[in-house]
């Protein structure tokens, strides 16, 4: 027998975490962050073609190949591929501030509405 104490703080902190998780997928969704919501919007991209290309077996057996093998690559490679990824990034970087300065600076944001409190 647990005693209930326990199973009430366990729920309680079970509530909590999937509060956070919840607000934080509104927050996104809901686009204030307007690059975390684009990088969200391409990651799905991404995931929706690659998964067109596979079944599940095979998405599941080339994730848990993946997860096994590229730590040991990594270790192995760490200095290209830490150099690489900084060069990537300071790239990517570039390409988001030509694409703010052009695309998102020119949509017009409103002010947001407050939630109606009863």
């Amino acid at each position: 027998m647990l005693p209930e104490t326990y199973i009430r703080e366990v729920a309680s902190a079970l509530t909590m975490e999937i509060n956070r998780v919840l607000n934080g997928l509104h927050s996104i969704a809901s686009g204030k962050d307007v690059k975390k919501f684009l990088s969200v919007i391409a990651g799905l991209w991404i995931f929706s073609v690659v998964g067109n290309w596979f079944n599940f077996l095979t998405l599941f057996y080339i994730a848990l190949l993946l997860l096994h093998t590229l730590p040991v690559a990594y270790e192995k490679h760490e200095d290209k591929v830490d150099s690489l990824s900084e060069k990537a990034w300071i790239e990517i970087k570039k390409r988001y501030a030509l694409f703010d300065a052009k695309v998102l600076s020119q949509i017009p944001k409103g002010p947001l509405r407050e939630k109606k409190r009863d």
